[in-house]
């Protein structure tokens, strides 16, 4: 195994402070529709918003953060390799194949990985965004009048915004399914706590492997 540090301090803090505050808006936004009771509703719906509201302002941090370092060009979606990507995770990860990609400081993020993320940030995000502000100030601001205009109800909102949160939670499934296929279970989220990533070294997988099969021949 060859130790590399790929992820930094901000983007550790990042990534664990936003997915806490995703899956605290999830519990509290399936609360407010009746579906459980934990919180109780009416403290459900408050920290439902203060959490949609410091996750805006972690996001502004983020994308300051990305671009001034860089690492905003990590999300730039690619299709090269992606049918081996994907033919390893339906197959080839369960017959103990060889990932296809190798992470590296310049390549954090298999294709694969890339297109979710790109969905995400240009569907998934902007529609919960923009139709839980719509929600939240529709009888302010003069939103009633303008979401009039475009046809759009209080309820037809509403419906959005849930449609976009099932969306934002079969991503959350899957991503916390990928994260436990490294070399152990908890080899991802341990890079993820410790910025270290531990990679197979391929060359001296093979040499080891060599030897193996000669004597079982």
């Amino acid at each position: 195994m060859a130790r590399v540090y790929i992820f930094k301090r901000f983007e550790r803090f990042w990534h664990w402070a936003q997915a806490a505050l995703i899956i605290l808006m999830l519990v509290t936004g399936f609360e407010t529709h009746g579906t459980y009771v934990l919180f109780g509703w009416e403290t459900a719906g408050k920290l439902h918003t203060t959490a949609a509201w410091t996750l805006i302002v972690l996001w502004l941090f983020a994308i300051f953060w990305h671009f001034t370092t860089g690492e905003w060009k990590q999300y730039i979606p690619t299709t090269k390799n992606i049918v081996a990507v994907m033919a390893y995770y339906s197959v080839g990860i369960f017959t103990g194949a060889t990932h296809p990609f190798r992470v590296t400081q310049l390549s954090k993020h298999n294709p694969l990985q890339r297109l979710a993320y790109l969905m995400v940030k240009i569907i998934i995000n902007p529609v919960i965004w923009v139709s839980g502000l719509l929600y939240l100030y529709y009888n302010d601001l003069g939103v009633s009048k303008i979401a009039g205009i475009a046809g759009l109800k209080l309820g037809s909102i509403a419906l959005v915004h849930t449609g976009a949160a099932f969306m934002m939670l079969a991503f959350l499934i899957g991503h916390v399914y990928l994260v436990t296929t490294g070399h152990t279970p908890l080899a991802h989220i341990k890079a993820m706590i410790t910025g270290w990533e531990d990679l197979d070294d391929r060359k001296s997988n093979r040499r080891r492997m060599a030897p193996a099969r000669k004597e079982s021949a």
